[in-house]
């Protein structure tokens, strides 16, 4: 595994090495359990340095002692190691918020879905609490328990506010009402057959999701990616990104009631969308992964037409929103987010760098032909919904202009696919930086070299835990906007 660079810590380690870690530069990435062939369980840690391409890697063996929590360190952890307690069944201890997350609307279960049938982790599932609401009084509050079945096409979910008139005093999400065990999917799955399933894991990210798997079994099997085919990733990369951000933008102005703004935007899309479909055949640009390349080319002729018709529109429909005054003032000031909120949080994609957080995995941490393709950043130090808008725009007119580059750096022929035999027993590492943020897939393969274990982190799950800390003081009015301002998905976070 060339991606991370894996040291083993002792459980008492892991809190000065967390420390160190951020008196240094670093950020924390996340935190998955696996077991081992021999039914033992193991907490991979992944964290990222500045200066460095690869990641840095703890991997911890777990006993019979319960593991200390990191989320008064990191509190971008804290939802990861409660996950780990529901579907894993390894014990935190001194957790700030020791309660189910993934399974708090579910029956008590012994054990979680991850752990292994002959594993021995007591019934730590069935003795965590379900989040408990808490205690409101005065006349003039009001309960508002609002979904999990909402208007329109939203996903299922539901929130519970505690308000007074428009001023909200506490929110919470229950976001994992229709959870899909994807990771779980994956056992037993041979690499290649898993690309279509990292494919569906977020059907707007589709393409992002599948780059990190099959980068991730790439570097498991050490394998060579033909540079022509990685000139394809680049520009399927950036047209999934230029869709995704027109969706943000129209839908940014349906919740400001701009109905005209809303329409032009997912007209937009649809084009975006119709550019897709005539490079590859699918509109969310599936089946064109594999591991070791691509399945097949992208038709770049039908993407340099659509897109240079495309260029254009965008540019007036840009201008017109900049433009509209009402619909600004509905989004300055509106949910400010902090940039040390946003670093300690683990926020990622236009959110964290609309809040100062200079980050981008494309840059820092280069795949594909991003190493000599370097993306122009976009930052914006307001971190309210305005600058949230306004890194969306740059962002979607420097995936215009990767394409275009891209284009014409792809060579006219060559290899599009090379051998990527998995080795038994490895294991690797993969990301790609989608519209809304960081995708990391962690791969280990069991000794008949079929997937054992697929970690997932997705920039939803992490953008909907900092999204709370923007609710609260806010009213209800804003709500719809703050949270349409942020991009987040369920399906991705309920993965």
């Amino acid at each position: 595994m060339k991606n991370c660079e894996t040291i083993s810590l002792k459980l008492d380690e892991l809190q000065p090495a967390a420390q160190q870690l951020l008196a240094n530069g670093g950020r924390m990435q996340g935190v998955y359990a696996w077991y081992s062939a021999s039914g033992r369980a193991r907490l991979r840690y992944v964290a990222t340095r500045p200066g460095y391409e690869t990641c840095l890697g703890w991997s911890v063996d777990v006993g019979d002692d319960p593991v200390p929590s990191l989320a008064a360190v990191c509190p971008l952890l804290g939802w990861q190691e409660r996950e780990i307690m529901e579907m894993s069944g390894i014990a935190f201890f001194g957790h700030p918020e020791p309660e189910r997350l993934v399974t708090a609307c579910l029956p008590d279960a012994p054990t979680g879905p991850l752990v292994p049938a002959d594993a021995c982790t007591g019934e730590l599932v069935a003795a965590l609490s379900a989040p408990s609401l808490p205690a409101v009084s005065g006349k003039h509050v009001q309960l508002l328990p609002f979904g999990p079945v909402r208007a329109d096409v939203l996903e299922s979910a539901q929130f519970v506010f505690y308000y007074v008139g428009e001023g909200i005093l506490y929110y919470h999400p229950n976001l994992f009402l229709k959870h899909r065990g994807m990771e779980k999917q994956f056992e037993g799955m041979e690499c290649g057959a898993a690309t279509l399933l990292a494919e569906r894991v977020s059907g707007v990210d589709s393409f992002a999701q599948a780059l990190a798997y099959v980068q991730a079994v790439e570097d498991a099997a050490q394998c060579s990616v033909p540079k022509r085919a990685e000139w394809f990733r680049v520009i399927a990369a950036e047209l999934e990104r230029i869709y995704n951000h027109l969706h943000y933008l129209g839908h940014l102005c349906h919740t400001t009631t701009l109905k005209v703004g809303e329409s032009q935007g997912k007209l937009l899309e649809e084009l975006a969308k119709q550019i897709n479909a005539r490079a590859c055949g699918s509109r969310f640009l599936r089946n064109v992964l594999w591991p070791g390349g691509i399945r097949r080319e992208l038709d770049i002729y039908a993407v340099a037409k659509g897109v240079s018709c495309l260029k254009p529109q965008i540019e007036t429909y840009i201008g017109l929103i900049e433009r509209t005054t009402s619909h600004l003032d509905r989004l300055i000031s509106t949910a400010p987010l902090s940039q040390q909120l946003a670093f300690d949080q683990g926020a990622t994609g236009p959110v964290e760098r609309a809040s100062g957080v200079d980050r981008d995995l494309r840059r820092d941490h280069p795949y594909a032909m991003y190493r000599t393709l370097r993306p122009a950043v976009a930052l914006e130090a307001g971190g309210d919904a305005c600058a949230r808008m306004r890194v969306r725009i740059a962002e979607l007119r420097a995936s215009i202009d990767l394409v275009e580059r891209a284009i014409d750096g792809v060579a006219p022929d060559g290899p599009i696919l090379a051998a990527c035999p998995v080795p038994a027993a490895g294991e690797g590492l993969g990301w790609a930086e989608s519209s809304r943020g960081t995708v990391m897939y962690a791969v280990h393969f069991d000794d008949a070299g079929c997937l054992a274990r697929v970690k997932i982190k997705s920039p939803s799950f992490a953008n909907w835990r900092v999204f709370q800390s923007t609710v609260y003081d806010s009213n209800m009015m804003d709500y719809a906007i703050n949270e349409a301002s942020f991009g987040l998905t369920i399906a991705g976070c309920a993965r």
